[in-house]
């Protein structure tokens, strides 16, 4: 629904609120869609969460539970009293409910798994961390034995009543071991009496529970899987993963990286949602430690004082160098964290992206010093100085290159996120560093 819309319909929930109107804030939610409803119930205060929310038939608020963020429908369970919040997660999901109640205190998850009608769904989905395949999967799957006939499988799904829509369906055997999938045309277009044997595509792609979820959604981007498969060490099926599980991970990936890329912590919740003292917190700690890091920069200086003295001159070409450092420094970093989060390279790969980067930060600053050298030349300087940028340039920007291929791969080495090394991090390494060359330069070509 768009916006404008959308914006009228929290004006008209929020008056039948103040005037505790539920019966109508409750018509009003019902009229739209889950996102929507979720997105205008994000909106609302804590306390008209609590109030409106038990209003609602259990399956519209298990809807809006899921479209809400892992923080804010955590919080507002918290809010409710056990009695009413166990209708709701009888009809979530049961991937979705394990996340649920893992992300509350462990009493109250207790208490809601205790009164659900069949926990078993959910129990098993409880033992595997959340970005993991096992956290990802979902319990509610039909798997067909492979002597069945076609005519069998299409009776089980309808015995079976799925509420979502059915895009691939997984084979086993007597031991529950994944031996083959089949989609639900080749069950309609094949003779009744065709085993599934002879229908099921054996070649199936599956995972392991542990897998990480980036690789689950990696996976199912790069085969156009709708649904993965997810096995434990035996080979037998645990799980199905359903590709709108997998949009929402990306979402997230996403989301985390782009606010790493600007040198602040992942918000929990909704930007407008998220307090100012929580987003303070989220950003002070970068901002301190690159507050740090560049006053090295400023310790460059000084220990350079008496060259900058002896050859003012050397100062007005500082922003340019280390500008340039900085962005040839990000463009790499950047490009290196996409090809890992892709799966074009691996952390394996250290040296052959090395090797790349360091031919291209060769091409790189070669062109850059003669640009730098024109430059210099335009703004009036000699030919020592002149030489002295353009060498600079050549070397900083071959350093920013090799530095910039090298830093995401260890941080992935060593279980960090990459792009906790990118954006700001890179650049004030390189600036530091850029002085340090720039003056050590200097002093070679211009003797001081």
């Amino acid at each position: 629904m768009e916006t404008p819309i959308l914006d009228t319909v929290l004006a008209q929930l929020r008056i039948a609120l103040e005037q505790e109107d539920l019966a109508s804030a409750v018509e009003i939610i019902q009229t739209l869609r889950p996102p929507d409803q979720a997105d205008l119930f994000a909106e609302l205060d804590g306390e008209d969460q609590v109030a409106l929310l038990p209003e609602l038939p259990p399956a519209n608020s298990a809807d809006i539970l899921e479209e809400l963020t892992d923080e804010e429908a955590a919080e507002l369970v918290a809010a409710l009293p056990t009695n009413t919040v166990i209708p709701i997660v009888d009809q979530m999901e049961p991937d979705k409910a394990a996340d649920l109640l893992g992300d509350i205190e462990p009493q109250q998850a207790q208490a809601i798994l205790a009164g659900l009608d069949d926990p078993d769904e959910i129990h098993p989905l409880l033992l595997h961390p959340d970005d993991s395949a096992g956290g990802l999967m979902t319990s509610e799957f039909l798997a067909l034995r492979r002597r069945m006939t076609a005519a069998e499988a299409i009776q089980a799904i309808h015995n079976w009543r799925p509420d979502a829509d059915i895009y691939s369906l997984f084979v086993i055997d007597r031991y529950q071991k994944l031996v083959g999938v089949v989609n639900l045309r080749q069950l309609i277009v094949a003779h009744s009496a065709a085993p599934l044997l002879e229908i099921m595509d054996p070649n199936v792609i599956c995972v392991p529970v542990g897998t990480d979820q980036e690789e689950c959604a990696r996976l199912m981007a790069r085969y156009d899987l709708l649904t993965l498969a997810v096995v434990d060490e035996n080979q037998k099926l645990q799980g199905v993963i359903m590709i709108d599980d997998v949009i929402d991970v990306l979402e997230e990936e996403a989301t985390e990286d782009i606010q790493r890329f600007g040198g602040a912590q992942p918000l929990e919740k909704a930007y407008l949602n998220t307090g100012i003292f929580a987003i303070t917190r989220k950003r002070i700690g970068w901002l301190l430690l690159l507050f740090v890091t560049e006053s090295l920069t400023g310790t460059v200086l000084r220990h350079f004082e008496n060259e900058l003295q002896a050859a003012v001159a050397l100062s007005f070409f500082i922003p340019l160098l280390i500008g340039t450092g900085g962005n040839a420094g990000s463009q790499t970093t950047s490009t290196i964290i996409r090809a890992l989060a892709v799966g074009d390279i691996d952390k394996k790969d250290i040296w052959p992206v090395f090797w790349h980067e360091a031919r291209t930060g060769l091409l790189l600053g070669l062109g850059m010093a003669i640009v730098a050298y024109v430059r210099a030349l335009a703004w009036g300087t000699g030919q020592p100085l002149a030489w002295t940028v353009s060498a600079t340039i050549f070397v900083i920007v071959f350093w920013a290159n090799a530095l910039g291929s090298l830093l995401p791969l260890f941080a992935a080495w060593f279980r960090i996120d990459p792009t906790v090394v990118s954006g700001p991090v890179m650049s004030t390494l390189v600036d530091a560093t850029g002085l340090f060359i720039y003056f050590t330069v200097a002093g070679i070509i211009l003797g001081l």
